[in-house]
């Protein structure tokens, strides 16, 4: 039933304006819909769906994850110019360097919305 169903990543923030000012600018996602408690951003073929929570940024783990090929250096490289921070992981054991984690030609990087949550983007 699911299998040709589109889903969608959902994150919790806490405040919308200062959501859209990253998901919509750092990120350069276009939002398509909204309101004073929920509002969708197109990514690809698919949205992020940022909604009011008091639990914004309690997630441990990834909340969104985009794969972006051979294009990760210049997309790691564009949010890294709008001041966009990204984590270390080094319990991953992968090599890492100028925010990005790799081994055997695989490349990672996460960093955070200004909530915390976890957002990730790898080299598939």
């Amino acid at each position: 039933m699911l299998k040709d169903k589109d889903s969608a990543a959902i994150v919790a923030v806490r405040d919308l304006a200062r959501a859209h000012d990253f998901y919509g600018g750092k990120l350069g996602l276009e939002r398509v819909s909204g309101d004073d408690n929920v509002a969708q951003y197109k990514t690809g073929n698919t949205v992020v769906v940022v909604y009011k929570s008091d639990h914004a940024g309690t997630n441990q783990a990834n909340a969104v994850v985009w794969g972006a090929g051979d294009e990760i250096d210049a997309i790691v490289a564009d949010l890294r110019s709008k001041g966009v921070a990204f984590e270390h992981y080094p319990e991953t054991g992968m090599d890492y360097r100028d925010g990005i984690h790799s081994s055997g030609g695989f490349k990672a990087v996460w960093f955070k919305d200004p909530d915390g949550n976890i957002l990730h983007i790898n080299s598939m």
